[in-house]
């Protein structure tokens, strides 16, 4: 069977939000599945020297104009969230924890997340806020909240983050097929020819 996608995201990236919603048909064309990877791009910085896109003088002007441009672009609803950017921590260990629970259900989880963000306008850096989301699609809001406290699920959380430093990843989205690192939204018409070719 032919590897899944790693496709590494963090929730406070809206460009991790429109390749989130395109990345499970892409990887199906090509009889591929999906292995979903938060990240925190807060820790990421700290080794990278990086900031958020909308922090940055003349080029986060741009990255405003430029998230929602491309979303109308893709076809996929947003709204500029009224607070952004946000933590991601709280989302991210939702994540995790059910990716050890019920794998399956994660890209639900995902988009669910996502869309609260970046759709509803829902400051998902907020505990409250995620175990809602978690909630709507059938998680039960008690086990939730205390895999969010959970010390198990903190260091597994920081694990994955570690983990995905030590393979090179840096930003968000991400996307590795078969060793083969792609950064950004606008690298997913190379993925899916990469896919499809095998490489050049």
């Amino acid at each position: 069977m032919a590897n899944p996608i790693d496709f590494y995201f963090d929730f406070s990236s809206p460009y991790g939000y429109l390749a989130s919603e395109k990345i499970e048909a892409l990887a199906a064309q090509h009889g591929r599945t999906v292995n979903w990877c938060p990240i925190l791009l807060g820790a990421i910085f700290k080794v990278t020297g990086g900031a958020p896109l909308p922090n940055l003088p003349l080029k986060g002007d741009y990255a405003k104009r430029d998230f929602l441009r491309s979303a109308k672009f893709h076809g996929v609803p947003m709204k500029y969230p009224s607070t952004f950017p946000i933590s991601g921590v709280a989302p991210t260990r939702a994540v995790v924890w059910l990716k050890g629970k019920d794998p399956a259900r994660v890209p639900v989880l995902v988009k669910a997340l996502y869309k609260a963000l970046f759709v509803d306008d829902v400051n998902i850096s907020e505990i409250d806020n995620v175990v809602k989301v978690a909630a709507s699609i059938g998680c039960n809001a008690d086990e939730v909240r205390a895999a969010l406290n959970d010390q198990a699920v903190k260091d597994k959380t920081k694990g994955e983050v570690d983990a995905a430093l030590a393979k090179g990843v840096f930003g968000s989205p991400y996307m590795v097929v078969d060793g083969e690192p792609f950064w950004g939204m606008d690298r997913l018409e190379q993925v899916n020819k990469w896919l499809a070719t095998g490489g050049w």
